[in-house]
């Protein structure tokens, strides 16, 4: 930055900024879907809307046999329906506008009173009119306005929040520094609907061949840096802005890629074949073709957090008295800690420290895993030996699960110095860094196919990475519920566990 440039007010710098530059403050905060904010607004209105309708009936009717009679439940079921159906039909959830509430009142307002006058014609025509109290509808009528108003008024703050943090925005970055390039900043400039914000530009053609600033973006670096990049911030989208006439460089640059928890896309310019239209994705107006996409996003990222902390969180309770009892053995068999804290790899390559329950002597761990534990092997105390083949040592990491560094399913997470054949697992297996594009799990597809315990050979390690990344590929909430169901009849198998 030059001094004349310092010296100038911090709102005159931003308003020079592209319109898509990236300037939020905190890159490590996730992405927060506005389709799942849209979807969770809904439900929340029609849940809201018909528990106030049918907590209103119990309180303002005497008789509570007819206040949560068949009428009054159908009523406040068909009436928050109609209500949330009318508000999609007028554009209330059309667009993340909810930091607008002058602009939704309106909407509010006309959509509740469009779902009472559908209610009062199904009463009509259906003669049900006796059955109903007009001043339970009057009073449900105002209170849920004033409800619906208020919820919109904690979502204005929420958003307000989260656009200060950049998390309804997907962070995006460009490999590249041609024609191709160019041609996607003005497209998605000329977007005004788009969410992406640009945080960088990439290439490996730097030094004096590429500016420090490209269309108002700045040079970050090459593909090394990109990766780094990606591995330290938050990324959702890298736009691979390379030609495909240039196999070779194409190939070896979206296999680097293809690594990262990123969706990677190619500009339908990089290309002269032209493809059937369902073969392309848009990013604004911009048509795109996939290399390769984000395993777990939006919907599923959410099912996916809620089921593994309900699910830990009920399993510490059932296997309290397990716990106890484990952590009451280790403590008489041998003298130290009973819970062992390891570094490993997590997610995006991010380090963790995952929980355990100690199975070594305290003068003999190997916090770093730079020798297999094998079969009697004289580190490993008594109780060790049972808990490591019943895998019970690892029920610690249902912790981890509770603050979010680990999943219930998931690839195993590796420790830092852990070999094969005396080689690190990265320098056998060429996509071995792929396995972090998801959160690692306790257990997981390799597990529960056989491929699990001491990685003595380069074949175990590579065919335990192979099943890793079929389960990425292939992840679903069903998959992770038949990976849980047969996770206890595959630890009877402890072939390889010591």
């Amino acid at each position: 930055m030059t001094t004349a440039t310092a010296n100038r007010p911090l709102d005159i710098i931003i308003s020079d900024a592209p319109r898509l530059a990236d300037l939020g403050r905190n890159e490590k905060a996730s992405l927060i879907s506005p389709a799942v904010v849209q979807g969770l607004t809904r439900l929340t209105d029609l849940v809201l809307a018909a528990a106030i309708g049918v907590l209103v009936a119990a309180l303002y009717i005497d008789e509570p046999q007819h206040a949560f009679g068949p009428a009054y439940l159908a009523a406040a079921l068909f009436t928050s329906g109609a209500a949330v159906l009318v508000f999609d039909l007028i554009g209330v959830y059309r667009e993340l506008s909810f930091d607008r509430i002058l602009k939704q009142l309106p909407r509010i307002v006309v959509g509740w009173s469009m779902a009472f006058a559908l209610l009062e014609s199904a009463v009509f025509f259906l003669k049900a009119g006796p059955e109903m109290s007009r001043g339970w509808l009057a009073l449900w009528f105002a209170i849920g306005l004033v409800a619906l108003v208020m919820v919109r008024l904690v979502l204005a703050s929420l958003v307000r929040s989260w656009a200060a943090e950049g998390r309804l925005n997907r962070r995006a970055v460009i490999f590249g520094t041609g024609e191709v390039t160019n041609d996607v900043i003005r497209q998605l400039e000329a977007d005004s609907g788009t969410d992406i914000r640009i945080a960088g530009i990439f290439d490996d053609r730097g030094g004096n061949r590429t500016a420090s600033v490209i269309s108002g973006y700045p040079y970050l670096g090459g593909l090394k840096d990109l990766v780094r990049f990606c591995r330290e911030t938050r990324v959702d989208l890298i736009i691979l802005a390379l030609p495909v006439a240039g196999e070779q460089r194409f190939v070896a640059v979206a296999k680097q890629l293809s690594m990262l928890p990123a969706d990677v896309k190619l500009p339908a310019r990089a290309t002269n074949i032209r493809f059937s239209q369902r073969a392309y994705s848009h990013v604004g107006s911009v048509a795109m073709i996939d290399i390769a996409d984000k395993p777990i996003s939006g919907w599923g990222t959410l099912a996916k957090s809620i089921f593994d902390k309900a699910a830990a969180f009920t399993a510490l309770v059932l296997l309290a008295p397990v716990m106890v009892a484990i952590a009451a053995a280790i403590r008489f068999d041998s003298k130290g800690p009973i819970l062992f804290r390891q570094k490993r790899y997590g997610f995006n390559n991010e380090l963790i420290e995952v929980l355990k329950f100690r199975s070594m002597y305290v003068d003999r761990c190997d916090a770093d895993a730079r020798r297999l534990v094998t079969r009697d092997d004289p580190r490993v105390t008594r109780v060790g030996r049972f808990i490591r083949k019943t895998s019970l040592d690892e029920l610690p990491q249902l912790f981890n699960v509770l603050g979010g560094s680990l999943s219930l399913v998931g690839p195993r997470p590796h420790a830092l110095q852990a070999k094969a054949a005396d080689r690190l697992y990265d320098e056998l297996v060429d996509d071995y860094f792929a396995r972090h594009k998801v959160k690692p799990g306790i257990t997981g597809w390799a597990q529960i196919n056989g491929w699990r315990g001491e990685t003595d050979t380069a074949e175990k390690i590579e065919k335990r990475v192979e099943h890793d990344l079929y389960y990425i590929e292939n992840w679903s909430m069903l998959l992770d519920l038949y990976i849980l169901a047969k996770t206890p009849t595959s630890l009877l198998n402890g072939e390889n566990a010591y």
